[in-house]
């Protein structure tokens, strides 16, 4: 398991809002099941962010998230960089989820 925080590196942010066990405990079994890892995780005043090493894999949790909860998605990228090799863009993705209240 990846359950160790290493390295600086991400390529994607998690935004839950407003946090809640059951989906900290939903996205951190999801990661772990993954190769992808986790490089920092901050916890806000209304929710918590996770650093992924993927953005593939953040997407996925993302539409998982969308499916057992009910909530709101929003995903976004921002330029982040270009590849050296091959001059295409490398973007930094942002899944947001926004827990509804009952």
């Amino acid at each position: 398991m990846h359950k160790q925080y290493h390295y600086e590196y991400y390529q994607a942010i998690i935004q839950l809002r407003p946090v809640n066990e059951n989906l900290t405990n939903f996205v951190e079994k999801k990661i772990g099941k993954t190769k992808a890892w986790v490089s920092k995780r901050i916890n806000m005043k209304n929710g918590v962010d996770y650093y992924v090493s993927s953005n593939k894999v953040a997407r996925q949790i993302g539409k998982q998230l969308k499916k057992s909860f009910r909530g709101e998605l929003k995903e976004s990228k921002k330029l982040f960089s270009k590849d050296r090799l091959t001059s295409r863009d490398i973007y930094r993705v942002t899944v947001c989820f926004k827990l509804k209240e009952y």
